[in-house]
């Protein structure tokens, strides 16, 4: 009885944690779509992901000289990745809402897990989460609202590269322990920025109208999302944790609407529904199939095909927070 007076006030902890990362992330996202009218989005995303560079490197300390060559190709391919899959979101989110962008790259996750999956069952998520995806577009012909297509290109490859950074999240996370190795890749990140987006960060650099929302930005794009859900990854299960980090479209749609004026039409509201069931739904199946509340579904390959270790833009640490014991794995 104790220990279950326990666990509830630990869960209700843990959900507004997550709660809190989820929004800190998203303000995170607004505060950069205000800095692009005046640098480019590539610059404020090297900035960003330099700021959380620095301070990871000073708490973290990584030992990269006893580094062989396997653990800097698994780190530096990590970083490309986690650059790539950054600077591509915030191109995105420079040309379209927050709320439909956030929505749109989930497909990166759900169309790696159905095709590492040996389940039919992520089939249907995925082509619930397409559903999803064409009200969306459905939305753009029905009425004067289209969607830039530059953007949903944009989008695309940031989908396209979260695929990417979980199975290369998976291999450095096995490679290099603690946080050193997520350190140097925010490093590499901002590097892969500032090669398309050197004009822009030096704008901010050298402005500082515009280094104060720089920092904000890598503050709680970077630094409070990761602290927070580090603690809530303490005291929640995993299940609850995923089915949490799966509504984040909603928490993107509410900070777009409230803070970038981003409105969505009710077939938005639809389609981003649609996503996120898709999410929860290969979340919560991939659980069962395991048949134990403590064991992802895991390919031979070892990369996870539930988006429960899946991180969002801001949360590139969920895979080497698996090797804390403190994490709770039930």
């Amino acid at each position: 009885m104790a220990a279950t007076s326990l666990a509830n006030p630990q869960r209700g902890t843990g959900v507004l944690l997550l709660v809190g990362s989820c929004f800190s992330l998203q303000l995170g996202a607004s505060v950069a779509h205000g800095l692009f009218p005046h640098a480019s989005s590539w610059g404020v995303t090297a900035v960003r992901l330099a700021v959380a560079a620095l301070i990871l490197l000073a708490l973290s300390r990584p030992s990269i000289r006893t580094w062989d060559r396997q653990t800097w190709l698994s780190v530096a391919l990590l970083g490309v990745t986690l650059g790539a899959m950054n600077g591509f979101f915030y191109a995105a989110i420079a040309r379209l809402p927050l709320g439909v962008a956030v929505t749109i790259e989930f497909l990166g996750p759900l169309l790696l897990a159905a095709a590492l999956s040996r389940r039919i069952a992520d089939i249907g998520w995925v082509l619930l989460a397409l559903t999803g995806i064409g009200l969306l577009g459905l939305n753009s012909f029905m009425t004067s609202d289209a969607l830039d297509p530059m953007g949903v290109g944009f989008v695309l490859c940031a989908a396209a590269m979260w695929a990417c950074y979980i199975l290369a999240g998976a291999k450095a996370s096995n490679t290099v322990p603690g946080m050193g190795g997520l350190a140097v890749a925010f490093a590499i990140g901002a590097a892969v920025n500032a090669i398309p987006g050197f004009s822009g960060a030096q704008a901010i650099l050298t402005s500082p109208d515009l280094l104060w929302p720089a920092l904000l930005t890598g503050v709680l794009g970077s630094l409070v999302p990761y602290s927070l859900e580090f603690l809530a990854l303490r005291r929640l299960p995993r299940p609850v944790f995923g089915v949490l980090m799966s509504l984040e479209p909603v928490f993107a749609a509410i900070v777009g609407w409230i803070v970038l004026s981003q409105a969505l039409t009710p077939l938005q509201w639809l389609a981003v529904a649609a996503v996120i069931a898709a999410t929860v739904g290969n979340t919560l199946s991939s659980r069962e199939e395991s048949g134990e509340t403590g064991v992802e579904v895991e390919t031979p390959t070892e990369v996870p095909i539930s988006p429960q270790k899946v991180q969002s833009r801001g949360h590139e640490k969920s895979l080497f927070a698996d090797n804390d014991p403190h994490v709770s794995k039930s």
